[in-house]
């Protein structure tokens, strides 16, 4: 894959980094716009911008600040991606549901999920190709691994674990959840290795 990557320099990785981080954000936006159920992330998000009553976008900031601040104890050094991360996807959230209105209709619902199943994954892979650092779920992840633990054992104890605190806080679950856990791994494996690029400066 490496003999593959795309040379590109330091102002078009940044254009992909930021292009990729607002898009995730949208792309979430869309998935609560369809309201069909959300990934294991954001049913927490959700279900603590209810209980709280304030906006989803400020939880996914506040909560991807407490995130990074667990790097400390797993000696994560965060990258110039992860710190815009924790800043852009929330902030792309509210941005997006201010202009896309709910939707009724089943078949519209069911279009805005899939769009944003494909947008979630292509934006992923074009921030993580960006090469400036991982998102802080994804350094948690990783950084627990570099300690000793499975990062599948990891990954799926930290998922279940969020998703069964934001569903007891009445985030939304349902068949879009499957969706997001059973297609997003292989979108984004598909998709990365085209859009990640090699560093020219």
């Amino acid at each position: 894959m490496s003999a593959n990557l795309v040379r590109m320099p330091l102002v078009g990785r940044l254009v992909r980094l930021y292009l990729g981080l607002v898009a995730f954000g949208v792309s979430l936006a869309l998935m609560v716009r369809a309201d069909l159920g959300l990934g294991p992330w954001d049913v927490l998000h959700q279900g603590i911008a209810r209980h709280l009553n304030v906006r989803i976008g400020l939880v996914t900031i506040a909560v991807s600040a407490l995130v990074l601040i667990a790097w400390i104890g797993l000696r994560q050094r965060p990258g110039l991606g992860t710190v815009s991360n924790v800043v852009l996807v929330g902030f792309a959230v509210d941005v997006t549901l201010d202009v896309v209105p709910d939707v009724g209709a089943l078949p519209a619902r069911i279009a805005l999920l899939v769009a944003g199943v494909l947008l979630n994954a292509f934006a992923t892979g074009l921030y993580i190709g960006a090469d400036f650092g991982p998102g802080p779920r994804d350094g948690l992840m990783t950084g627990l691994a570099q300690r000793g633990y499975s990062i599948r054992v990891a990954r799926t104890a930290i998922e279940l674990s969020v998703f069964a605190l934001g569903y007891a806080l009445g985030g939304s679950v349902g068949v879009g959840t499957v969706v997001y856990a059973l297609g997003i791994g292989p979108l984004v494996h598909f998709v990365t290795p085209h859009l990640t690029t090699r560093r020219t400066s």
